[in-house]
């Protein structure tokens, strides 16, 4: 029935990107200065789940690895590296330029340092840029004169309100790529593919395919989802093909299990923050704040927290709110 299965992956990076073709010039664009062995212009890429963001960076960066000498590349998702010194350790690590650099006891100047001495160029790619910690952390990556940023977010408005004047003005001339969610027959088109690529023919018909576009709503991630736990079922249960009830039957676990892949990304002070809302089942804005402060290792001032929470409910959808103020109280919601 399988005959690869990592195109059943979300990670899955297919040899063409479908519907993309556009968006794909843009950012390759902006980065081919650095097959000249100069630098390229930053870009930003904004659009909601699903859309395709982290693919687009990372597609776009790897084709222009193979026309470009000595180029290196790093991706640090900032849900789980957030702050200056663990994004800075990322990036060298996923870059192979520190395998020999502790996180621990090491300064993030020397991290710097190794990016700064190396004698190419760095395409840095940052994914949910808006959960940074520290903005020093992009003031210290733009003033590197061999490193390129790729920086990926929901909402270009909540960024840049988020940026100092300093860094509006830094980028404000940078590339701007945005995404919008996939219409049903784009989705139609990415799932073939990724059919034709990892099934047996037979395992699943037209009808079926534009069944589970309908229930994704332009999200890639969850129609992937669906076709990869669908296609688990079946074997499980010894079937020939997927139906509209077997997709049915497994919407609630792929729902669940990208609601839990987004928490296995949090960082330290996010995951705190869920934990403590999860384990209350509702809790009034003042005890969460209250507990965290107990709790954390090293307290995030009242304004990173609210700005994580804000990320929690409107960006990735891992918690609900109810009121304002000192009333407003927050869930995780059930599945």
């Amino acid at each position: 029935m399988i005959t690869d299965a990592r195109a059943l992956r979300s990670s899955y990076l297919p040899a063409d990107l479908h519907h993309r073709d556009g968006k794909i010039n843009q950012l390759a664009d902006a980065l081919r200065p650095i097959t000249d062995g100069d630098i390229g212009e930053d870009a930003f890429i904004f659009g909601p789940s699903g859309a395709g963001k982290t693919t687009l960076a990372k597609y776009v960066v790897r084709k222009l690895e193979r026309e470009a000498l000595d180029l290196r590349w790093g991706y640090v998702n900032c849900m789980s590296d957030s702050s200056k010194g663990d994004v800075l350790h990322r990036l060298v690590r996923d870059s192979g330029l520190g395998a020999d650099l502790q996180k621990e006891g090491t300064p993030t100047s020397a991290f710097l340092d190794r990016l700064r001495e190396f004698d190419d160029q760095i395409v840095a790619i940052l994914d949910e840029v808006d959960v940074l910690e520290d903005e020093s952390t992009l003031h210290s990556l733009y003033d590197l004169p061999n490193l390129t940023l790729v920086l990926i977010t929901i909402d270009e408005d909540d960024l840049f309100a988020y940026f100092d004047g300093r860094l509006r003005s830094r980028f404000m001339g940078s590339e701007m790529i945005r995404l919008e969610k996939y219409r049903h027959e784009e989705l139609c088109d990415i799932l073939r593919a990724r059919i034709k690529a990892g099934l047996a023919p037979g395992v699943i018909d037209e009808r079926t395919v534009e069944y589970i576009a309908d229930i994704a709503a332009g999200d890639a991630r969850i129609g992937i989802g669906i076709l990869r736990r669908a296609t688990k079922r079946v074997m499980g249960e010894d079937e020939s093909w997927i139906t509209f009830d077997v997709v049915d039957s497994v919407l609630d676990e792929v729902l669940e299990e990208i609601h839990q892949q987004h928490v296995d990304d949090l960082g330290t002070h996010k995951r705190l923050l869920y934990e403590i809302i999860k384990a209350a089942g509702e809790i009034g804005v003042s005890e969460l704040h209250s507990t965290y402060e107990q709790r954390a290792p090293q307290v995030k001032s009242t304004s990173t927290r609210r700005r994580y929470l804000s990320s929690l409910e409107s960006k990735y959808d891992l918690i609900t709110s109810n009121g304002k103020g000192k009333g407003k109280s927050y869930a995780v919601p059930e599945f």
